[in-house]
């Protein structure tokens, strides 16, 4: 009995049937791999959420002048200072923490630190970064570190301190003069001789601005 397959047959042998179901199909497939991918690359470019996790939002706060001093300083009549923090510990290992300031003392450095409390004795403190303000009294740091969690560990006492508040200080102790004449020098600068406290976050007790 002879057995019927549907080969084609030539000159050099039998040749494998042509499978042509998938030819029909190949093109509406590639079509619509395309479309797919087209419009995942629409979601992303409108979506940042979809792009990438993110954690949680940007928070802005101000600071306000860190003494009655400073506040009526006549040299400073309008200082104001504004500090964001941008999370980014899971996805980055480091926070960002961004400080603008304005209306201080021309030409001057000033420390930043995050410390336990915003007014003397100011606790725990972290230095973190120092800005210069230009002629105008303008200034701006932009500082990569852990903020949101940002804590002080005692290992011999097994205390943990929570640095909840952002405070700057004049860096050089003859630089607040204007402002608070014959003050004695701080130790918040890297040479351990600073000015008064100038900005802090007071204006958020009992509570904190960072979580």
């Amino acid at each position: 009995m002879q057995s019927i397959n549907n080969s084609t047959t030539n000159r050099r042998g039998t040749t494998p049937p042509l499978e042509t179901s998938n030819l029909t199909f190949a093109p509406r497939t590639k079509h619509s791999l395309l479309l797919v991918v087209a419009t995942l690359g629409l979601t992303l470019m409108f979506n940042p959420v979809a792009a990438h996790a993110q954690g949680p939002r940007p928070f802005t706060f101000d600071l306000v002048p860190a003494s009655d001093a400073i506040a009526n300083c006549t040299s400073m009549p309008n200082p104001a200072a504004t500090v964001t923090v941008f999370p980014g510990e899971d996805s980055r290992g480091v926070d960002t923490l961004d400080l603008h300031a304005e209306g201080l003392r021309p030409n001057t450095t000033f420390a930043v630190f995050l410390t336990e409390l915003p007014v003397p004795p100011f606790g725990a403190v972290q230095y973190i970064g120092d800005f210069t303000t230009n002629a105008a009294g303008s200034g701006h740091v932009r500082v990569d570190a852990i903020i949101d969690e940002a804590f002080a560990f005692n290992n011999i006492t097994g205390v943990r301190t929570e640095l909840n508040h952002v405070v700057f200080w004049f860096a050089d102790p003859n630089d607040d003069e204007q402002c608070v004449p014959g003050s004695a020098p701080g130790h918040f600068d890297g040479d351990d001789s600073s000015g008064v406290a100038a900005m802090s976050s007071k204006n958020f007790l009992p509570g904190a601005p960072l979580p």
